[in-house]
């Protein structure tokens, strides 16, 4: 799945857009960092549960901007349904 986020044009990167792609629906997977503040990533996480949206964890959020293909740290980003 982390070669799917590398890959895909159809993502959006931070937290307030990942809220947003759960809050609609749109999100086929999301990916948080380990090394974010939980305060950040608690409301991603429980959105995802509570929607039954598939979760998974990068080791760090620099990592997590790499795959994103940004040069800035992410706490989360999600693949959208195309």
């Amino acid at each position: 799945m982390i070669e799917q986020l590398k890959e895909t044009r159809h993502k959006v990167v931070g937290t307030k857009q990942t809220l947003k792609a759960l809050e609609k629906g749109e999100a086929l997977a999301v990916f948080v960092a380990k090394d974010a503040d939980a305060k950040v990533t608690g409301p991603v996480i429980a959105l995802c549960e509570a929607r039954g949206v598939e979760l998974h964890y990068v080791e760090s959020m620099l990592e997590l901007g790499k795959l994103c293909g940004i040069k800035v740290k992410a706490a989360t980003a999600a693949i959208l349904k195309s």
